[in-house]
């Protein structure tokens, strides 16, 4: 399977629809009757939940016809390991909690199920339904619209509503498609508060949550509004829960919010993906500069630079442009024009190299990729998990070098210690 993005020309911000209706196949999402689950005092410990990862072909799960023309539409064929594992035990209910590496096809693994969900509602059920049945948190604007953009393809042909709802853009066009009850609402925690909190939002008719990268929204702060969020949903409901890493922080919160979950780890749990070769490269912070600048002047394939900071991105996409690389940098102080264009120039080749700070660790799904490379040495095991998934996706072969200067040493064995790699 490839990439979990797709791109029709859809607008973002509003709805799309196609035809509805179809056999009813799976019936509702499981329905929880009890209250949350209290924060487990220790390190709670997850027992992976056996089911088979063998790739098998979209139309043996049973879909619905309009669901498989879009699957075929994308070229897409069997299906990948996570999306195996995920998706019966979605369509049969069940809550989850699910760990795979960066890549590896998470997006459809909720995607599928969710689309299947909507198109068995019985044609009573949706002349009644004036509400959202679905609602998706996603840490970031990037990872909300590569979301987005996976449900139009898989959803072409169907009839099923969405809207997305992110930040930096104007609230006009989202409160209409929220008043007007889409069935799949994909948000970012803080913009969505902010429409509930100018009553644009009904979510009293959510049967379906999923939190995408949870621990990015944990560690972005997100987790009191996601909590917010979740206290105005029906107790009722069926949750998926998806993550490149599990730190045991998520787990803890994952366990409140779900119940009777299954655990669902494909490949190491918190590690990077088996096709990405791991460099360390010992240059002194002050020659880090002149290094890439030789390194980039024939890259074999377009290259991602994480910087810790933004005005660190914002300097080394200037220096490296000034030695003749086309480059341009991407953080969260930019436009989210401006962002979209960083983004469309480096996917059209635009751009050979783009400086990011780690908004671009999660959402940013290029399969051409070639090299991430660290300028500074990241400051934690899952940091450096996610940076280094922007590449070797979908199975392809990716490179990462990290640039460590000798005060960084120690961080980058702590860091090599924690994934498992040897980068001295």
């Amino acid at each position: 399977m490839n990439s979990n993005t797709t791109s029709r020309g859809h607008s973002h911000h509003g709805t799309r629809r196609g035809s509805r209706g179809g056999p009813r196949r799976g019936g509702k999402p499981q329905h929880h009757t009890h209250p949350p689950k209290p924060a487990a005092a220790g390190v709670p410990a997850l027992e992976p939940t056996p089911c088979d990862t063998t790739p098998v072909p979209f139309t043996s799960l049973g879909l619905d016809s309009r669901l498989l023309e879009g699957i075929r539409d994308l070229g897409f064929k069997d299906t990948r390991a996570i999306q195996t594992a995920v998706i019966p035990l979605a369509l049969g209910q069940n809550d989850l909690i699910a760990c795979a590496e960066t890549g590896s096809g998470k997006t459809a693994a909720f995607v599928v199920p969710m689309l299947q969900w909507l198109l068995n509602r019985s044609p009573e059920r949706l002349a009644l339904k004036t509400k959202s049945s679905v609602l998706v948190l996603a840490p970031t604007r990037e990872l909300a619209v590569q979301i987005e953009d996976e449900i139009h393809g898989l959803a072409y042909h169907t009839n099923v509503t969405s809207a997305a709802v992110y930040g930096g853009v104007e609230m006009g066009m989202q409160e209409r498609a929220l008043k007007a009850g889409v069935d799949i609402i994909v948000a970012t925690p803080g913009r969505l508060m902010d429409h509930m909190r100018q009553q644009n939002a009904d979510l009293t008719g959510i049967e379906l949550l999923v939190l995408d990268e949870a621990d990015r929204m944990m560690d972005m702060g997100f987790w009191p509004d996601v909590r917010r969020i979740i206290a105005a949903i029906p107790a009722a409901r069926q949750t998926l829960l998806f993550s490149a890493t599990m730190p045991n922080e998520v787990v803890r919160d994952a366990l409140e919010i779900t119940r009777d979950a299954k655990y669902v780890q494909v490949g190491q749990r918190s590690a990077p993906a088996k096709s990405i070769t791991h460099h360390a490269e010992r240059v002194a912070s002050h020659d880090k500069v002149q290094w890439l600048i030789d390194h980039l002047r024939n890259p074999a394939g377009p290259v991602l630079i994480f910087t810790r900071t933004k005005i660190g991105a914002d300097r080394l996409a200037r220096r490296l442009a000034s030695a003749g690389v086309r480059c341009t940098a991407l953080h969260a102080d930019r436009s989210q024009d401006q962002r979209r264009i960083a983004v469309e120039g480096f996917k059209g080749g635009k751009y050979k190299v783009l400086v990011a700070t780690d908004i671009a660790a999660r959402g940013l799904d290029i399969d051409a990729i070639h090299t991430v490379i660290n300028y500074e040495v990241p400051d934690s095991s899952d940091t450096y998990v996610h940076r280094v998934g922007r590449t070797g996706r979908s199975g392809a072969v990716g490179q990462a070098i990290t640039l460590v200067s000798p005060e960084e040493r120690r961080a980058l064995a702590v860091v090599a210690n924690a994934v498992g790699l040897h980068l001295e």
